[in-house]
């Protein structure tokens, strides 16, 4: 975590306005709504616009499949030193099959363990895009050789996302939501 309390505390659900009860309203009554969406709703209109293309990124109409999704997300979060958001997608990495030496490894990045070369693709992806906001022509060609064009579309999408997520979450200050372990490589207080 890059700051030790929040700059901008999560809304308070028990006052909320009426655009931010609108910009809330997807999450119905499913439980507890996380610190993210509570802080974002300090601005209603955009929190409503961040939902649509997050929701996006996080469906079925992106066509790169869950487990390389959450790689990719992963490695974002990591290399933005975004405790919350790595804390998030452990758990959401775990539920789609992800190992915990698999989640330690993408810490490691690339070069780490032994990933498949598709795995190592997206890994390397996600590094080229965080350190030049750019994909290689060779890591292009690789990302190529296991995934269509739709797919390696869907993987820039998803790290640019996160990115602004990450971006979000460490200028913020968004705390971790309950149950949630900050990833010592990522306490940065």
């Amino acid at each position: 975590m890059r700051l030790s309390r929040a700059r901008i505390a999560p809304v308070d659900p028990a006052a909320l306005t009426e655009d931010q009860r609108a910009s809330l309203a997807p999450f119905g009554d499913r439980g507890p709504i996380f610190n993210i969406f509570l802080t974002l709703a300090h601005a209603p209109k955009a929190l409503t616009a961040f939902l649509g293309w997050g929701n996006y990124v996080l469906s079925r109409r992106n066509q790169l499949g869950v487990r390389e999704r959450e790689i990719a997300i992963l490695r974002t979060g990591f290399l933005c030193r975004s405790g919350y958001e790595f804390a998030q997608h452990v758990v959401i990495g775990k539920q789609v099959g992800l190992t915990d030496a698999e989640v330690a490894a993408i810490k490691a990045g690339p070069a780490g363990a032994t990933w498949s070369e598709a795995d190592r693709a997206l890994l390397r992806a996600a590094d080229e895009l965080h350190r030049d906001q750019f994909v290689t022509d060779a890591t292009w060609t690789e990302l190529g050789r296991h995934f269509d064009e739709r797919q390696c579309m869907d993987l820039v999408f998803t790290i640019g996302q996160y990115t602004q997520v990450s971006m979000m979450l460490n200028t913020f200050g968004v705390q971790l939501d309950d149950g949630l372990e900050l990833d010592p490589d990522l306490d940065g207080r």
